[in-house]
């Protein structure tokens, strides 16, 4: 049976839509518990179990985009082991407009840059933000809590997420790219 699936691999990092998930639980033609058996045994499963489910139902294969939304800066040759981001990666990181990066060193100073060049934190502090402001920080045993969602308000970061996104989108070859 195998021989006619479609295998692919990828990003272990992967967002995924909540009709997905339901069909790779419930999975009405039985392909994602086949595909499953499959990959049982594999190393590092994540990174080709869904990308072969997905890109063999042809419900979803048109809706993959191949970006894992991180920054890493890989060995070359052979690209198996990312390198430790130091301040000489921060810019690159930043301009890459990701919303995550990997791998940093235990208290590397590009941490510290990170937190308050980028998120605005004070050491030992929380990440400010529209959610902060509505909290009462004042009172005692208190639970932090967002009652609205709509109360929330996006900060630069979210700026720089829509333009990779965009980006990704709009790319030359956006439709033939889909799971390859």
């Amino acid at each position: 049976m195998f021989c006619s699936i479609y295998h692919i691999s990828g990003s272990a990092w992967m967002m995924l839509t909540h009709r997905f998930i339901e069909y790779c639980i419930w999975g009405w033609d039985n392909l994602p518990r086949t595909v499953l058996m499959y990959y049982a045994n594999f190393l590092s499963s994540p990174e080709g179990y869904f990308h072969t489910v997905i890109c063999n139902v042809p419900e979803f294969r048109n809706t993959t985009v191949n970006h894992d939304l991180h920054f890493i800066s890989w060995d070359n040759p052979p690209k198996q082991h990312p390198h430790y981001l130091t301040l000489n990666d921060f810019d690159g990181m930043l301009s890459s407009n990701a919303p995550f990066a990997r791998k940093f060193g235990r208290e590397d100073p590009v941490l510290d840059k990170i937190d308050q060049e980028i998120l605005g934190r004070q050491p030992d502090g929380f990440v400010p933000g529209g959610w902060l402001d509505l909290l009462n920080t004042t009172v005692k045993g208190k639970q932090f809590s967002v009652e609205r969602v709509q109360d929330l308000r996006p900060g630069p970061g979210a700026d720089r997420i829509k333009k990779l996104v965009t980006g990704l989108l709009t790319e030359e070859g956006f439709d033939d790219k889909h799971c390859v």
